[in-house]
């Protein structure tokens, strides 16, 4: 098997922590892990922030924000799986974080305008139908114009 390139050793270092550990990484969690510099984590960072793979923390680049579907702040969509507490980004990211880690996973979350809580639940493989509708403000082709408020 070739050797895998950096940005992607580092990508997939996020996610091995993110999954065992229920927390996105910092850049030096990061670079223990990989055995690497922490600038080159850092610019390994850069690259897939560039290619839309994760987002830094604005003002902090030894964080990161988000590594879809994971969230590295508590958001208003917990994720319950693997007994493990997760935070996914958005409604959509909740359903992503079971379909990232492959298995069943239940999200408490609450509807953004009402406040009503949601139960969104993934088992076996299916998400469990439910009369909800999700809303998205922003078109799908801007939601990276600004990704925290989309």
């Amino acid at each position: 098997m070739p050797e895998l390139d950096l940005d992607t050793q580092v990508k997939l270092a996020i996610y091995e922590i993110t999954a065992e550990t229920g927390s996105v990484p910092t850049s030096s969690q990061v670079s223990r892990k990989v055995n690497i510099e922490e600038k080159e984590v850092l610019a390994a960072f850069r690259h897939l922030h560039a290619k839309r793979l994760l987002l830094p923390e604005p003002g902090d680049s030894h964080r990161i924000r988000m590594a879809p579907p994971f969230s590295g702040v508590p958001t208003r969509f917990p994720v319950e799986a693997n007994g493990r507490l997760y935070y996914a980004n958005c409604v959509w990211d909740a359903y992503g974080i079971a379909a990232a880690l492959h298995c069943d996973a239940i999200s408490r979350a609450s509807d953004g305008q009402t406040d009503e809580p949601l139960t969104l639940e993934v088992k076996n493989g299916e998400p469990i139908l439910k009369p909800y509708v999700a809303h998205f403000a922003v078109p799908t082709a801007h939601w990276w114009d600004d990704l925290i408020f989309t």
